[in-house]
């Protein structure tokens, strides 16, 4: 962790730290505008399509062939055999990365195991999660969790699949994987020690969907070992596409409750354990609960009790050890504890109140604060719950916000607020609040801001550790007159109304707000500037928020006046001699092509280029940008157009090479555009960055020349497209492809 200031005077020092993509949520013309399942599942195959693993755009790079259930599945029916994952082999190295079994395992199949194998045995259920030999607890509490809701379980189970007629020896799996979700097949060799499987089980010997899930979790990471430790966060995000938080019970706000109450109502998973003993692995507590264990929350509610002396409500809790046995808490409102007295018959029927050694137990929420260390709450996306689910339960749902983005060395990636004159080029997006919570006395509103960062785990095996992220939001008083995108001046004058708790290299970090409803801006951002990476930012409200990338609107503006009312000295004769240039090289036809353009150029910016003369690309498009009649070549009228162009850049270059190195930052390239009159959002920046800039985020002139040239072009072609300036244009293929080729 590292600490960002966060506001230019000296209160805030001691305080922490402080895309490309569809919008999900937004609502400006073009947009996809998403706020219900029924949206979602409109579109479903064009935004969230489901992607096989390793398939293009599933963000995970296959190592082999790409596999596709339905296909492999008709292929082993036609040939009669059963399906052998290539990717994922039946050998110790599926099993440990770091050293061999601790005794022969043996693969076999379900039909192998048992004489009538099921994929379910009834309905799936929590107790159907029985943990293994495997340090994956963490994992199991998050099946568990998993169970209670149908919807969420048909999404990462799904149900066209089975021991049955169609039986193939393959299954698959969904997972969410950075904003999308991902289908992950696998074969039903599962390993074992004499004919029992040795990790994840269900209670019933002949039930096998839990043990395939966690063999495709597996594959998902590389190997069974990998599993091995970890927090029911990741899990719970892999099988929901939720945002998690975490609380330290020991430090809870003192809404906590109402806050898990809230978080039931919206069918978020939920999560507890106890800080591990480091001397004893899962060492048991008096109370008869296991440390360093993770323990699934099923159940939160205010239960009525009826004392002699008193009537009212007792904030309760109900809690699963996923190993599903007789190990539970042995206090106050465990099982046929004498506190289950003073709750009414009826009650007690309607919370589904047993006292069977399958690992379930009730506790009051103060012993709950006492005894466990840690909560996870899952918060589940808007699309994770049916419309008609949620009617059914009297459930409510959050509503959420995403847009995925990227930090680009020297445009995009400004760094924290420590670094104040980079800060401001980070993306930026804007969140409009405008209803206060339910039930709230403050009048605010509840906002879970969560910034992921993507393909952390694929980096990790090319060495890259995570990035350390975090992000800051600011109050926007009168959003309409301020600059798009906020600029330096707005960060030098205002401070943060809030933040992440601080910046750190975990896959996501997120945090819980009540503010005021208003316009708020959000900047996520690397501690460092310059550091590279994709992210998904996701917003949760109770009520419906509005979000939009605050950036500026591609399209044309005034040339900086610093440029225009400015002219060069000796310009006047500059341009004699290169007219009498361009009237030697062009000979008696009175035009040049480009490489007669190049040898005009080369004389009129040698000192520019330093020499070295511009690319012969740059001198193609420049003849291109003004050939009108696409003979190839230019008259003097068209040439004389063309150089008024090439003098502007050449000045608005000049304003901003202050150090005369024939470069600019890639910082500097948005201020230099604009003063050469283009206005363009971080997207456009971020792919001029990946196309002209160099390893170390500096762009050439050459480069610079190329990317005015290019702009003005494809701007031009565009607009002769849209003569009424709708902001639409329409091309033939042929258009399009004789306008892009000869650009």
């Amino acid at each position: 962790m590292g600490e960002c200031d966060d506001d230019p005077t000296q209160e805030q020092n001691d305080l922490l730290k402080d895309g490309y993509g569809f919008r999900y949520g937004g609502g400006t013309p073009g947009d996809v505008f998403i706020r219900t399942a029924s949206d979602i599942r409109r579109v479903l195959p064009s935004i969230f399509n489901l992607k096989v693993l390793g398939e293009k755009g599933s963000g995970l790079r296959a190592r082999g062939e790409v596999q596709d259930f339905l296909n492999i599945r008709n292929r082993c029916l036609e040939e009669g055999s059963l399906f052998e994952d290539p990717e994922f082999p039946a050998e110790d190295t599926s099993i440990f990365f770091s050293k061999t079994p601790p005794r022969p395992f043996e693969w076999k199949r379900p039909i192998e195991i048992a004489d009538n194998p099921e994929f379910f045995v009834g309905d799936a259920t929590r107790f159907d999660v029985q943990q293994g030999e495997l340090g994956d607890c963490w994992l199991l509490a998050a099946v568990a969790n998993l169970t209670l809701n149908r919807v969420l379980f048909s999404q990462v189970v799904p149900d066209d699949q089975s021991f049955g007629d169609k039986y193939a020896g393959l299954f698959h799996f969904r997972f969410w994987q950075y904003g999308r979700w991902v289908d992950v097949v696998i074969d039903d060799r599962l390993p074992t020690y004499s004919g029992k499987l040795v990790f994840l089980h269900s209670s019933e010997h002949n039930e096998f969907w839990s043990a395939l899930l966690e063999k495709a979790y597996a594959k998902l990471h590389g190997s069974y070992e990998a599993l091995k430790g970890g927090t029911t966060c990741e899990a719970m995000e892999d099988f929901t596409g939720g945002v998690t938080e975490m609380y330290e019970l020991n430090q809870a706000p003192a809404n906590l409750y109402r806050i898990m109450l809230k978080a039931y109502e919206r069918s978020s998973l939920m999560g507890c354990s106890i800080e591990p003993d480091p001397n004893v692995l899962e060492a048991q507590t008096p109370e008869g609960l296991i440390k360093g264990h993770a323990y699934s929350i099923t159940r939160v509610k205010y239960v009525d009790i009826n004392t002699p002396r008193s009537s009212g409500k007792i904030p309760l809790i109900r809690i699963r050890n996923p190993w599903g046995n007789e190990a539970e808490w042995n206090g106050p409102w465990s099982d046929k504890s004498p506190e289950w007295r003073f709750i009414p018959d009826e009650e007690k029927e309607e919370i589904g109140l047993t006292f069977d050694d399958d690992g379930e137990f009730w506790m009051s929420y103060q012993d709950f604060k006492t005894q466990f260390s840690r909560l996870e709450i899952c918060n589940l996306n808007p699309d994770s719950l049916s419309e008609e689910g949620i009617l059914s339960s009297h459930k409510r749902k959050w509503e959420m916000s995403m847009f995925e983005g990227e930090w680009v060395r020297g445009v995009t990636a400004g760094g924290c607020r420590n670094y104040l004159e980079t800060f401001w080029h980070n993306p930026q997006y804007c969140i409009t609040l405008e209803d206060p919570d339910d039930e709230d006395e403050d009048d605010k509103c509840t906002v879970i801001v969560a910034l992921m960062q993507k393909n952390h785990r694929s980096q990790r095996k090319m060495g890259m550790e995570c990035l350390t992220i975090g992000f800051a939001m600011y109050h926007l008083q009168d959003p309409d007159n301020l600059p798009k995108p906020l600029d330096l001046n707005f960060f030098k004058y205002n401070t943060s109304v809030a933040r992440s708790p601080s910046f750190i290299n975990l896959r996501e970090v997120n945090c819980r707000f009540k503010l005021p409803p208003g316009v708020y801006c959000i900047v996520p951002s690397t501690f460092e500037p310059n550091e590279e990476g994709e992210f998904i930012l996701r917003v949760f409200s109770e009520h419906r928020n509005h979000m939009e990338e605050n950036d500026e609107e591609v399209g044309l503006g005034a040339v900086d006046e610093r440029v225009v009312n400015n002219p060069e000295p000796e310009e006047e004769k500059v341009q004699d001699k290169v007219k009498e240039f361009f009237l030697k090289i062009a000979g008696e036809d009175m035009e040049v092509d480009w490489m007669e353009l190049k040898e005009i150029l080369d004389y009129a910016m040698r000192n520019e280029t330093k020499n070295e003369g511009f690319s012969k690309d740059v001198c193609r498009s420049m003849v291109a940008m003004m050939d009108v009649d696409r003979s190839g070549k230019l008259g003097f009228e068209e040439f004389k157009a063309l150089w008024i162009d090439i003098r502007h850049w050449k000045s608005v270059f000049s304003l901003y090479d202050k150090d005369g190195s024939g470069c600019l930052s890639a910082f500097e390239l948005r201020q230099a555009l604009n003063s050469a009159g283009y206005r363009l959002n971080n997207h456009i920046l971020n792919i001029l960055a990946h196309r002209y800039s160099t390893k170390n985020g500096m762009i050439t002139f050459d480069d610079y020349m190329m990317c005015a040239v290019r702009l003005k072009a494809m701007i031009d072609i565009f607009h002769e497209k849209d003569p009424d300036n709708t902001n639409t244009a329409m091309f033939t293929l042929e258009e399009w492809v004789e306008k892009t080729l000869y650009s």
